[in-house]
C-alpha cells in the first residue's frame, strides 16, 4: 500500500512482488478493491491465470493491467479483501495473496506490510488538509518501506529518510523505461516523433519516463487520474497528434486498458504504450525479506 493518494509508484512494485514469488513456486493472487470499475458485488475474478476476465470498465484500470502483464496469477476485486481472498481460495486453492491498496485495510490478518513512501510524503498532512491517508505515525506498523520518486529529495534529505525509518527495513525504489510496444503486446524500438497522452497521477513522470527511452516527444495531453476515454477524445488526439507531426501516440499501459472498451475505433496513427519497471537497490535483501515472510510453497 502507500500513505498518500495516487502516484507513489505502487501498481508497479505490485507488479514485481508478484513476479518474485511467482518465480519462487508460489501460486499468487493479486486482490484489489477494484477502484474505478463498476463492478459493485462481493467478489469478481478479473484473471484466472489464464485469460483475462473482465474489462476496466468494470472491474478497474489497475487490475486488468496486472491481469495482463501476470500471467499464471490470479486477480479479483471486490470491496472485502477477506471476502474475495476467500472466494479465490474455494476456486483456485491455497495462495499467496498480493494486496493492492492493501495497507489501510485492516480487516486482514497480514504476513508483511510494504509501504511505498514517495520522499515528500512525510512533509504532508492527512486529507482533507493534504494528501495523506492517515496519519506518519501509521508508518510504525509497515515491515518495509519503499522510497520512491527519489528524484524530489536530494541523497541528504534521502539518507535522513532511512535513518528517521530504519535502514533495515528501508529500501531505494527508482523506475526505468522497459521499452514500447502495441496494444497487441509486440515491442518496437521508440518512436522517433511522438505525441503522449496519459490520465494518471503523476504524468510528468511518465513524460520523462519516454524521454529517458530514447523518444522525441513533440506534444503531450493529460487528463486526470483514471479518465475513462471517449470516442471523441481519441479523435481530437490524433488530430492534435497529426498537427505535431507525431507518427505515433504514446500512453501509458494503464491508459492502455481503458481505450478497449472505453474508446472503440482507435486513432489512425499508431498507438504504442510504454512499459516502466520499478528498480530496487538492494532487490536481493528484498526478495529475501518478502520470501522469508510467505515461507516455502506448499
Amino acid at each position: 500500500g502507500n500513505l498518500s493518494v495516487g502516484g507513489s509508484g505502487k501498481t508497479p512494485v505490485v507488479r514485481r512482488v508478484t513476479e518474485i514469488l511467482r518465480e519462487a513456486g508460489h501460486r499468487v493472487a493479486i486482490l484489489s478493491r477494484g477502484y474505478g470499475g463498476r463492478f459493485r458485488g462481493d467478489a469478481l475474478v478479473v484473471s484466472d491465470g489464464k485469460e483475462v476476465l473482465a474489462d476496466a470498465d468494470t472491474a478497474g484500470d489497475e487490475p486488468v493491467m496486472l491481469a495482463r502483464a501476470l500471467p499464471g496469477v490470479v486477480v479479483a476485486v471486490g470491496p472485502r479483501r477477506d471476502v474475495v481472498g476467500r472466494a479465490v481460495e474455494s476456486r483456485f486453492g491455497p495462495c499467496v495473496h498480493v494486496l493492492d491498496v492493501g495497507f489501510q485495510h485492516l480487516r486482514l490478518e497480514r504476513d508483511l506490510d510494504v509501504v511505498c513512501l514517495d520522499v515528500q510524503d512525510l512533509g504532508d498532512l492527512p486529507m482533507p488538509a493534504g494528501r495523506l491517508r492517515e496519519d506518519p505515525k501509521a508508518l510504525e506498523r509497515a515491515d518495509v518501506v519503499l522510497l520512491t520518486r527519489l528524484e524530489a529529495a536530494t541523497e541528504e534529505e534521502i539518507e535522513a529518510l532511512e535513518g528517521r525509518l530504519g535502514a533495515e527495513r528501508t529500501f531505494r525504489v527508482g523506475r526505468r523505461a522497459a521499452g514500447w510496444r502495441t496494444v497487441e503486446g509486440e515491442a518496437v524500438e521508440p518512436p522517433e516523433q511522438v505525441y503522449l497522452f496519459a490520465g494518471i497521477a503523476r504524468p510528468q513522470r511518465f513524460e520523462r519516463d519516454a524521454a529517458a527511452s530514447g523518444a522525441t516527444i513533440v506534444g503531450r495531453t493529460f487528463f486526470g487520474d483514471h479518465h475513462r476515454y471517449r470516442r471523441e477524445e481519441i479523435a481530437l488526439l490524433d488530430r492534435d497528434a497529426r498537427a505535431a507531426g507525431a507518427s505515433a501516440l504514446g500512453t501509458t499501459a494503464k491508459d492502455a486498458v481503458r481505450l478497449g472498451s472505453g474508446a472503440p475505433g482507435g486513432p489512425d496513427l499508431p498507438l504504442l504504450v510504454l512499459e516502466v519497471e520499478p528498480t530496487l537497490d538492494d532487490e536481493d535483501r528484498f526478495r529475501k525479506t518478502l520470501l522469508d515472510a510467505v515461507g516455502n510453497p506448499a
